[in-house]
């Protein structure tokens, strides 16, 4: 079944305490329901000195967030819009903004 979200895609988070923030989905895991946004749910990682760190410290990174929380930005608006499913005069099958109808890429090719 096709994703309203893809790799790549600029998102609006519209759920959660990073409401309203936009930025480029990373990683999807579709089994969990997840996706990782760049600049979105930023966590404090604290590392014991190694090796690889010697001091030790803070990093920060991204954590998933669950894929319903989460909407493709409409190219033509910049506003957060729900995606739509339809076929193209090519036979493609093609992912669309709700609100302005501009296409948000294809999803899977012709056949034939």
């Amino acid at each position: 079944m096709a994703m309203h979200v893809k790799k790549g895609d600029t998102v609006v988070v519209i759920a959660g305490d990073d409401r309203g923030k936009t930025g480029e989905i990373i990683r999807i895991d579709a089994a969990k329901g997840k996706v990782l946004v760049q600049g979105v749910n930023r966590v404090y990682r604290h590392l014991r000195p190694s090796r690889q760190h010697p001091r030790g410290g803070r990093i920060q990174k991204e954590m998933p967030i669950d894929i319903s929380n989460v909407l493709p930005l409409d190219p033509r608006t910049n506003q957060a819009t729900r995606a739509g499913f339809r076929t193209g005069s090519d036979g493609a099958k093609q992912r669309y903004a709700k609100k302005s109808g501009e296409t948000l890429g294809t999803v899977r090719k012709a056949t034939r």
